[in-house]
């Protein structure tokens, strides 16, 4: 029988506040095949793991278990130690008696009793393990990042400087995000464009970096360090590589209802465009559903005007497979529609409009080229009312809105009020708040100014209605601080809408097998220790496709996740996980079940011949891609004839510890 060491660690007064260590140690002496039981304080220190490693030697054990935290922390800490110390690493088991035991129960007597059960459980599965050796794969030397906003172009400005290629995959024709909608940043209220339009260019003259915009990831296979991904690059109908972005043909196009994304809809654009004038790659795109020429055959004006000949009606999208070793997903976000909040009026008020189409008026490449008149009627609005947490913040119940707080709304509308009151003195400018949040460097600095130097009227409480009367738009709400009801005749409402992820994020996130929470945000793979990489090696996670943020936590987290990516990328071999899946041929029926439901393709089916007690024969039989195959267990759980098991935890593992559970 092996010998067997059990490790109980205190974790300060996490787990020994509702666990009596000393009880469960003492407990463990007499289970079969323990030799050796003891406790210390902190397990995972230094003091702790020269602890481990000396009774390995003392006792010449085959196997430890260690009763502490949850694996995800420390099962790699106490792998590394046992290999240390002689051990090989997979003969270790994790007992997780905090958060399954310490963390729920209030009651130490239960609390104990559970974690001796927990800790048997690990013993009984430990006496079925057996040595397990991690092979290597090699490593793509190149990085692709989805999404070309701030985080994906400082991302992937990061990685290129470290001498490694990098691919950015933007969905529309331009890079630069919805930071290049922007007017101003807070909280120093310098132009946007001025300080992104020299990182996209940057970008754009790196030879290291890749543009690929106007395109879309439609498939992505493979394993950290061989990720193999279809790109479409959609068709633009204009040749990169000759237009000079010139914008004669904008003039003559005949079509121009087309309305204009870049600045939120509130005007028109041709059917043949540039996005905006610093656009990166600054080449026209023609919209297919707009163009007279693609739909009816008829016009082909913009060709005819083009002297670099770069306008071209045949052409198709394009299919690129390219192989990565590691993918950045920096999706961004897009403001809610709050057409559904009826009670603000914005589906029936031209005059009740977003921040972001506020950002676009008050731009001087906007609709209104940067001069603040209300979009009904063009006239100068004289008194403002801002509009907080429209869409955030909301009951789960009603589902209306987002449980979440937006984070970036309170100091954006600060940003807002401050600029209009120094540009128009005469305007008014009430703002409707539930909380001011502004955590961040000097952000209440800047708050308090918008309020005691520029005059702005923060008004705690809630609107109720938005209803026009004439030309005006009648806020009523209430002021708590008074205790009163407020109605205010408005010139222009402005809603401060709540932010989502992307909407192309669900499907990347389903493509990557990437954990996403109820709002669609990338899931990170620990809060506190690991918050820019996903669960599934080699996905991390930049920007706001992870959860809001500003522009500052923005580039802090697209540099973070391009040291990981850096860090990957350095590595000439990864080393595998041995705990992959395995097929006995005798039992399989070559169903294909366990092929369906891989989600990293690693299982095909060979005919194979087949040589067992009494049989003899040429059979279709799953074989598995130890390589690929990252050990989740799906095909094991599918397979109705019991053919695959997974080394490290095997139908014999699993039912040891449930034994040892109802015993």
């Amino acid at each position: 029988m092996q010998k067997i060491g059990v490790f109980v660690c205190w974790c300060g007064s996490n787990i020994a506040g509702t666990v009596d260590v000393e009880a469960v140690a003492e407990a463990m002496k007499t289970v079969p095949g323990v030799v050796f039981s003891t406790h210390y304080q902190y397990m995972c220190s230094a003091a702790g793991q020269k602890l481990i490693a000396d009774a390995i030697h003392e006792h010449h054990l085959d196997g430890i278990v260690v009763a502490s935290c949850s694996p995800r922390m420390h099962e790699n800490t106490f792998r590394k130690t046992a290999e240390a110390a002689g051990l090989n690493p997979y003969m270790v088991e994790i007992a997780n008696i905090r958060e399954q035991c310490s963390w729920i129960h209030k009651d130490k007597e239960e609390g104990t009793a559970k974690a001796i059960v927990l800790a048997k459980a690990a013993v009984a599965k430990l006496l079925h393990n057996k040595p397990l050796t991690a092979g290597t794969s090699a490593v793509t030397k190149r990085c692709l990042v989805i999404g070309g906003g701030i985080a994906g172009i400082q991302t992937a400005l990061d990685v290129a400087d470290a001498g490694y290629e990098v691919d950015i995959v933007e969905q529309r024709p331009t890079i630069g995000g919805r930071m290049a909608q922007l007017d101003k940043t807070f909280p120093t209220l310098d132009c946007s464009a001025c300080i992104l339009t020299p990182k996209m260019v940057e970008a754009a003259q790196n030879e290291k970096i890749n543009i690929i915009s106007y395109a879309k990831v439609e498939k992505v296979d493979g394993f950290v360090g061989n990720f193999r991904a279809t790109i479409r690059k959609k068709a633009r109908c204009v040749d990169e590589t000759k237009c000079t972005g010139c914008s004669l043909y904008m003039n003559k196009c005949p079509s121009k209802k087309g309305k204009d994304e870049f600045n939120m809809e509130m005007n028109n654009r041709p059917a043949i465009y540039i996005p905006f004038a610093q656009a990166i790659p600054n080449v026209a795109v023609i919209d297919p559903e707009q163009c007279v020429k693609l739909k009816t055959g008829k016009c082909g004006l913009c060709q005819k005007v083009c002297t670099a000949g770069a306008i071209d009606y045949t052409q198709q999208d394009e299919l690129m497979e390219r192989e990565y070793g590691a993918i950045v997903v920096a999706t961004g976000f897009k403001p809610i529609d709050p057409s559904p909040l009826n009670e603000y009026g914005y589906a029936e008020n031209a005059d009740v409009i977003t921040s972001l189409e506020l950002e676009r008026l008050m731009n001087a490449a906007g609709p209104t080229k940067g001069t603040l008149l209300r979009p009904s009627d063009l006239k100068h609005p004289h008194e403002i009312v801002f509009i907080q947490c429209v869409g955030s913040r909301c009951d789960e119940n009603t589902k209306r809105g987002k449980p979440y707080c937006s984070k970036i709304c309170c100091m954006y509308t600060a940003k807002h009020a401050m600029l209009i009151r120094d540009k128009y003195p005469d305007t008014k400018v009430h703002v409707f708040y539930i909380d001011v949040r502004t955590p961040g460097k000097n952000f209440d600095e800047f708050y308090r100014r918008a309020v005691e130097q520029y005059g702005v009227d923060y008004i705690k409480g809630m609107v109720g209605k938005v209803a026009r009367e004439g030309d005006k738009l009648m806020v009523r709400g209430s002021d708590l601080i008074s205790n009163q009801q407020v109605e205010i005749a408005a010139d222009l409402v402005v809603l401060a809408t709540a932010i989502e992820p992307d909407p192309s994020a669900r499907s990347i996130g389903t493509m990557l097998t990437a954990s996403m929470d109820t709002n669609d945000f990338f899931t990170e793979a620990h809060a506190k220790l690991r918050p820019v990489e996903s669960p599934t090696a080699g996905i991390f996670l930049s920007g706001v496709a992870q959860g809001p943020k500003d522009v500052p936590e923005t580039v802090a987290q697209a540099s973070a996740a391009a040291a990981k990516v850096i860090g990957l990328l350095a590595k000439d071999h990864l080393v595998t996980n041995p705990c992959v899946a395995g097929s006995d041929e005798l039992l399989c029926n070559g169903c294909s079940q366990c092929e369906k439901v891989c989600p990293y393709g690693a299982i095909t089916y060979v005919d194979k011949e087949v040589r067992g007690p009494g049989v003899r024969e040429v059979r279709r039989v799953a074989q598995v891609n130890p390589a690929v195959c990252q050990g989740c267990g799906a095909c094991t759980v599918t397979c109705p004839s019991g053919a695959m098991d997974l080394k490290g935890f095997t139908n014999q593992q699993i039912m040891a510890e449930v034994d040892a559970i109802c015993l």
